[in-house]
């Protein structure tokens, strides 16, 4: 139990809570912006398949989404890091 609360960075009771409360507050932003997880899917495979279509100029493509998708996650990591390493967790 103990090598699952490492891997998990917590119990996996508090990590469940955690997760539901986090999915309840995505959704909420996400459907106040009008997004709905079907739209999210059929958007990634129409992405997909465009991107096969695309042919060479998909790695442009790929490439913009790549740095899109850094200004995002580059930033919140950061922060995480921080906050862990801040609070004394590793």
């Amino acid at each position: 139990m103990q090598s699952l609360t490492r891997l998990l960075g917590d119990t996996p009771g508090r990590v469940l809570v955690r997760l539901i409360v986090l999915s309840f507050v995505v959704g909420v932003v996400l459907a106040a912006l009008g997004l709905e997880p079907r739209h999210l899917l059929t958007n990634l495979l129409d992405m997909i398949e465009g991107i096969w279509n695309l042919g060479f100029d998909a790695i442009e493509k790929a490439w913009q989404y790549l740095v899109l998708g850094a200004v995002v996650v580059v930033p919140v990591w950061l922060v995480l890091r921080i906050l862990r390493v801040g609070g004394g967790r590793t």
